[in-house]
């Protein structure tokens, strides 16, 4: 997988994605669902340990248990379980072991089958009755070859079987000392919600885009009413914040667009993502982010934006 993440390059909306597939019993039979999920969460494939089952005393139905994996202690979580399916026993099943939000992670699963390089604009964002529903893990789906792929946020299934709230606790209490205006973008309905409370909370007026595109799309419509009354877009806006996996258009792409446009270059950018860690800072700086957060840390991002937001007046008043 990392020589095919070295071919990657950032800012072209291509992402890899391993497909995997739980084979559910129905009343037709047995019915295989195909899924998604980012390679660059992805540490390694393992197989599961003989017996491993769940708990009554467990903190969630769908959490295994701990097993050995090296030097780790590696927490385990049945995939089908949390998606409600009725999975078919089988032998040899994999655990894909996740490493995203600080945390690594192994998801039970009934098989995976390969990796695919593909278009975020191939990515279809899901219907807008289901991407309403707050409890959607549903990011998005893609057509390879006869079937429909599923693209799962894994995030959510952590926050799910975080009794503690600790998501909502990390939201930010700094205050901008004066009001400032954001877009923010993030395909994930939950955490829109959060980030809309978190800059609302810190004297911001938020604007919310559900993917990258639609977010470029908001700042041509800033970049044509700037240039038509003969504006600066910080005029309009102080600052974007944006997620870096989202159907269509991801954030590395749209962080390229803004900062190769001669127009909106001028505003800052903050990346702010599950995916963001030591090894992957390079890719938002080669599209030139002007700061990377990673998620869930509400109150950095806070006070990353404001200290951008700062600059960048002070830069234009002198």
């Amino acid at each position: 997988m990392s020589d095919q993440d070295i071919l990657l390059e950032t800012g072209t909306n291509e992402l890899e994605i391993i497909e995997f597939f739980i084979n559910e019993n129905t009343d037709k039979g047995v019915e295989t669902r195909y899924f998604g999920v980012n390679v660059a969460k992805v540490v390694e494939v393992v197989e599961a340990p003989e017996g491993l089952t769940g708990s009554e005393a467990a903190v969630h139905p769908s959490f295994l248990g701990t097993i050995p994996l090296r030097d780790l202690i590696l927490p385990v979580v049945d995939l089908s379980v949390w998606l409600d399916l009725d999975k078919a026993d089988d032998v040899n099943e994999p655990i894909i072991v996740t490493e995203f939000n600080g945390m690594i992670t192994g998801f039970l699963v009934s098989g995976v089958t390969q990796i695919h390089r593909v278009n975020w604009a191939e990515v279809e964002p899901p219907s807008k009755y289901v991407a309403g529903m707050a409890t959607n893990c549903i990011t998005g789906t893609i057509k390879i070859n006869d079937r429909f792929v599923l693209m799962l946020d894994l995030e959510m299934v952590l926050a799910d079987l975080d009794e503690s709230g600790q998501t909502e606790a990390n939201l930010s209490d700094v205050v901008a000392e004066e009001r400032y205006r954001a877009l923010v973008a993030d395909d994930s309905t939950s955490v829109r919600q959060l980030l809309l409370t978190n800059f609302t909370n810190a004297n911001f007026d938020v604007e919310l885009a559900g993917d990258g595109a639609e977010a470029w799309s908001k700042l041509l419509a800033i970049k044509d009413k700037a240039q038509e009354e003969g504006k600066s877009p910080l005029d309009y806006l102080d600052a974007v914040v944006s997620d870096v996996e989202m159907p269509q258009m991801d954030g590395y792409t749209l962080t390229r667009r803004i900062k190769e446009d001669p127009i909106l270059k001028v505003l800052p950018v903050t990346l702010f993502s599950s995916l963001i860690s030591k090894s992957v800072l390079h890719k938002g700086k080669a599209v030139m982010a002007d700061a990377q957060v990673t998620k869930p840390e509400f109150n950095g991002l806070t006070e990353k934006v404001i200290e951008l937001v700062k600059a960048w007046k002070t830069e234009a008043r002198t």
